[in-house]
């Protein structure tokens, strides 16, 4: 029996950055403002973590990189295309309808933290924003980040359904992989 060759592609500071991720964005999804500490140091947490991201796109490892895996917004769709025909191509690294998840729920994420960070300095005149920020507009920013917090919530279930279904369409828990680093090195895309 031939055992299947594992290669590392996500380095521990990438799966640290996904996983309190997760962690920071539900705590600050479920927390709002019954417990507004909690919920303001989670949204902090998001926003250091975002910027940790930004950067490592350009210094992390291969995988970790944009120039690695950011394609036009055509080779994703394209990509999304074959993947309902199950015809898509396994990627080593991140799929084209990955990449461009990962840039919506990074501005979304960033869209989300800001707006929030104006109605900390509205409400409260808390914060970075505190004293920059007047409260004519309180109600406006508190829509939209509670908008903008909804969006990327629909933006994590489409997601985890996207690794979901890649998963079982490529036979490889892609969780597993993002917990490990490790994914399988045989049948991929030479693209990626």
């Amino acid at each position: 029996m031939e055992s299947t060759k594992l290669v590392k592609v996500w380095d521990l500071p990438i799966r640290a950055f996904h996983w309190l991720l997760v962690a920071g964005f539900f705590v600050a999804y479920l927390t709002e403002e019954e417990l507004l500490t909690v919920h303001v140091w989670a949204g902090y947490l998001v926003l250091g973590l975002l910027i940790f991201r930004l950067l490592w796109g350009f210094v992390g490892n291969d995988y970790a990189r944009f120039a690695s895996f950011l394609c036009s917004p055509a080779k994703s769709f394209a990509y999304v295309k074959d993947a309902t025909a199950l015809k898509s191509k396994r990627y080593l690294g991140h799929n084209p309808a990955g990449a461009a998840m990962i840039v919506l729920l990074i501005i979304s994420l960033l869209l989300t933290v800001l707006s929030g960070l104006v109605v900390y300095a509205a409400d409260q005149n808390l914060g970075p924003l505190a004293g920059m920020v007047g409260s004519s507009n309180e109600k406006l920013w508190e829509e939209a980040h509670e908008i903008m917090a909804n969006f990327t919530l629909l933006l994590v279930i489409v997601h985890v359904a996207g690794v979901a279904f890649e998963s079982l369409v490529h036979g490889e828990n892609l969780v597993k992989a993002m917990w490990n680093g490790y994914k399988k090195s045989d049948n991929v895309d030479v693209d990626n």
